[in-house]
């Protein structure tokens, strides 16, 4: 963990960035008068979510009377009277 005080960081903010997203630092503290006051730390990477379209293709049968039992599922929900 790399410390460094404001000016150095304001001078050197573009490189302080890249030695984080490179992961050549794991966080940087940034000190104001010796004290540490922020962390710059990499964001995590988002999850590739294009992959989890279709992920149980194949692991089940949807039966084809799915449909049969929407009125009686709509009674339980909204009652009797609906």
């Amino acid at each position: 963990m790399a410390v460094v005080n404001m000016l150095d960081a304001k001078s050197r903010l573009s490189r302080l960035v890249q030695a984080v997203e490179s992961g050549e630092e794991e966080e940087i503290v940034i000190a104001r008068n010796g004290k540490p006051a922020a962390r710059l730390v990499p964001i995590a990477a988002k999850p590739d979510v294009s992959k989890r379209i279709g992920i149980a293709k194949g692991k089940f049968v949807v039966p084809d009377d799915i449909d049969g039992c929407n009125d009686e599922i709509a009674k339980l929900f909204y009652g009797e009277d609906e």
